[in-house]
C-alpha cells in the first residue's frame, strides 16, 4: 500500500491505466521519481529532451489512442517549456495529465525567489487546462487524485493538471482505499424530446448537411450510417478528420462543404464547436440541431433550433433508431454533393499539384490505419483538405491552436503509443528545429517514428504572405537549415533524402520496414498558395 504522496501519485497513475509518464526529471519531483523507481515494470518513464517534447509526446500518445496519459516536469521554466503542448491539447480536446513540480508549500506566493519560482504557477495551469488542483499534503492527495482523473476521463477531453510542492512527496498519506481507481463521471441525460424536434427537423430537410468534430471520434460507424439515412454530406476539415472514411461518396472537405453550406436548410453539427455559424454565415432559413457533451458550446455562436446536450455515442444511436425505415434517397442533394466533390478534387489537382503529389507519396506508402501527423507547413495545409483520411485518430492535427513546432515530438509520442502502425510526421525546415533535439529520444527507446521534412530554407508561408501582400518586402523569414540527412545520422537516427515523390514513396517504405526513426529530408521550392480554399468567405447572413 502507498504510504508517501508520491507513492500514492505513482499507484493511482498506474490504476488508471497510465503505462508511460513522458518526463524530464529535476530537483522538485526527486521524491517522486523515487517512488517511481521501483515501479517502472508497471509505469515507464520515458525522459524526453526538453519539456516541451515530454508534454507532446503525451499529447501525441493521447491524440493516437484516445485514452489519457501523462507527463512530469519541474516547476517554472520546465513547466513552461511545456505550455504550448498543453494548449494544444486542450485545443485538440485531448486527455492529457500534467503533473508539476513546486516550491515549498508554505512559500508559494511569496515571492523570495526560490529555484523555479513562479508568480501563480497553479493559476498559468489552471488557463490551459479543464482543472488544475495543488496537492496540499497527504490528507488531500487522494481526493485531488480522484477528482483528477475523474475530470480527464468525463465530459469533453481535456487537458487537467496537479501540482505538487517539493515538500509535500513525502508527506504521509494513511490508510489509502485498496482501489485508487476513478469512475468517470455519467454522461449528461438526454432530453428525448429534444430528440425527438431535432428528428422532425432531419425527416422534414430537402438538403442536410452533418458537421463532425472530435466528439464524434468515437461513433465513427454511428455517424456514417446515419449520414447515409438522410443521405447527408458529412464535413470534417481538423478533428473530425476520419469518422466517415475519405473514401466514402458522402465524406467531404470542409471547401465542398462551404459550397454547399449556402444551399442546405438543416445542419447537424455533432461534437463540434460548429463555427461555420460564424465563418460562413448563418440565417433564419437555416435550421441548426446541435449535439455537444460540453453545454457551454451550445449556442455559443448562434442559439441551435434544438440543442442536445449529451454524449455523440448515446445521441447519435437514438437518431439512428428513430430515423430507421424513414430512410431518404435525396438523389438530387447527393448529386450535387458529389459534382461539388468532384469539381474541388479537379481544383486542387489543378492548382495545387506539388503538394498533392507529395500527400499522394504518403497516402500511398500509409496503410490505411496508419497515422499521419501533420504540421503548419505548405503540404500540411493541404493536407487538411485532401489528405483521405480512412479512420477516426489516423489525421492528427494541432486544431486551432496552429502550433509550430508540435509535429515531430507529438508523432513521437503516437509511434511510442502505437507501435502497431506506421506514423508519418511532417514538418517543414523551420518547425522541424523546434523539436529536433527529440530524435536522441527517438533513438534511446528505438520509437519507429519516420519524419518528412520539407526544407525550403524559409518559413514559408509567413514569406508568401509578405511577398504578397506587402509589396514583395519580405523580412525575417529566410533560414539556414542543416542537412537533414546528416542530422539524423548524426543522432544515431536512420537519414535519407527524397527528390521526388516517387522517391518518397520508396524511402517511406524503407522506413517503415526498418524499424525505429527515420528522417527523410525533401528538398522543395516556392508551392502555390493553398489560401483560396482556407480562407473561405461568408455565404449566408451577409
Amino acid at each position: 500500500m502507498p504510504e508517501t504522496v508520491a507513492e500514492l501519485v505513482v499507484e493511482t497513475l498506474i490504476e488508471n491505466g497510465i503505462e508511460n509518464l513522458y518526463c524530464l526529471p529535476g530537483v522538485q519531483n526527486d521524491e517522486f521519481f523515487d517512488a517511481l523507481y521501483d515501479r517502472q515494470n508497471r509505469l515507464r518513464p520515458v525522459t524526453a529532451r526538453h519539456e516541451q517534447g515530454a508534454a507532446y509526446m503525451a499529447l501525441g500518445a493521447a491524440l493516437a489512442t484516445g485514452r489519457p496519459q501523462a507527463f512530469a516536469v519541474v516547476p517554472g521554466p520546465g513547466f513552461l517549456n511545456a505550455g504550448a503542448a498543453l494548449a494544444t491539447a486542450y485545443a485538440a480536446n485531448a486527455p492529457v495529465l500534467a503533473l508539476a513540480g513546486q516550491i515549498p508549500l508554505r512559500a508559494i506566493g511569496k515571492g523570495f525567489g526560490l529555484l523555479h519560482e513562479l508568480p501563480d504557477q497553479l493559476g498559468i495551469l489552471a488557463g490551459l487546462t479543464k482543472q488544475a488542483v495543488r496537492i496540499t499534503g497527504g490528507g488531500d492527495a487522494h481526493a485531488v487524485l480522484q477528482s483528477t482523473f475523474t475530470a480527464i476521463q468525463s465530459g469533453r477531453r481535456r487537458p487537467a493538471g496537479i501540482e505538487v510542492p517539493v515538500n509535500v512527496w513525502k508527506s504521509p498519506v494513511g490508510d489509502a482505499p485498496a482501489d485508487l481507481s476513478a469512475p468517470a463521471a455519467a454522461a449528461p441525460e438526454i432530453d428525448t424530446g429534444r430528440v425527438e424536434a431535432a428528428v422532425r427537423l432531419l425527416e422534414m430537410a430537402e438538403r442536410p448537411l452533418i458537421v463532425v468534430g472530435s466528439g464524434a471520434q468515437d461513433c465513427s460507424a454511428e455517424v456514417t450510417q446515419l449520414a447515409e439515412m438522410l443521405s447527408a454530406p458529412v464535413v470534417a476539415y481538423r478533428t473530425g478528420r476520419g469518422v466517415v472514411s475519405s473514401d466514402h461518396a458522402l465524406s467531404i472537405g470542409a471547401p465542398v462543404g462551404h459550397a454547399l453550406w449556402a444551399l442546405c436548410d438543416v445542419v447537424l453539427g455533432i461534437g463540434t464547436r460548429l463555427n461555420q455559424q460564424m465563418l460562413w454565415g448563418a440565417d433564419d432559413a437555416l435550421k441548426i440541431i446541435h449535439i455537444d457533451i460540453d453545454g457551454e458550446e451550445l449556442g455559443r455562436v448562434r442559439e441551435p433550433d434544438v440543442a442536445v446536450h449529451a454524449d455523440a455515442r448515446d445521441a447519435v444511436p437514438l437518431l439512428v433508431a428513430a430515423l430507421e425505415g424513414k430512410e431518404a434517397k435525396r438523389g438530387a442533394w447527393r448529386e450535387r454533393a458529389a459534382a461539388e466533390k468532384a469539381r474541388f478534387a479537379k481544383a486542387y489537382r489543378d492548382r495545387l499539384e506539388p503538394q498533392m503529389a507529395w500527400l499522394d507519396a504518403i497516402r500511398a506508402a500509409l496503410p490505411r490505419d496508419g497515422i499521419f501527423v501533420d504540421e503548419l507547413t505548405q503540404v500540411g495545409y493541404v493536407a487538411r483538405l485532401a489528405y483521405p483520411a480512412y479512420r477516426p485518430r489516423t489525421h492528427l492535427t494541432s486544431a486551432y491552436q496552429g502550433t509550430l513546432g508540435w509535429g515531430i515530438p507529438s508523432g513521437l509520442g503516437a509511434a511510442h503509443a502505437r507501435p502497431d502502425v506506421p506514423v508519418v510526421a511532417i514538418a517543414g525546415d523551420g518547425g522541424a528545429l523546434f523539436g529536433i533535439g527529440e530524435l536522441a529520444t527517438a533513438v534511446h527507446y528505438g520509437i519507429p517514428l519516420t519524419a518528412v521534412v520539407f526544407n525550403d530554407n524559409a518559413y514559408g508561408n509567413v514569406k508568401r504572405f509578405q511577398i504578397e501582400n506587402y509589396d514583395n518586402r519580405p523580412i525575417a523569414s529566410d533560414l539556414t537549415s542543416p542537412d537533414f540527412v546528416r542530422l539524423a545520422e548524426s543522432f544515431g537516427a536512420r537519414g535519407l533524402r527524397a527528390e521526388t515523390p516517387e522517391d518518397l514513396r520508396k524511402r517511406l517504405r524503407e522506413a517503415f520496414s526498418g524499424g525505429g526513426p527515420t528522417v527523410i529530408e525533401v528538398p522543395v521550392g516556392d508551392f502555390p498558395s493553398p489560401w483560396e480554399f482556407l480562407m473561405l468567405p461568408k455565404v449566408r447572413g451577409i
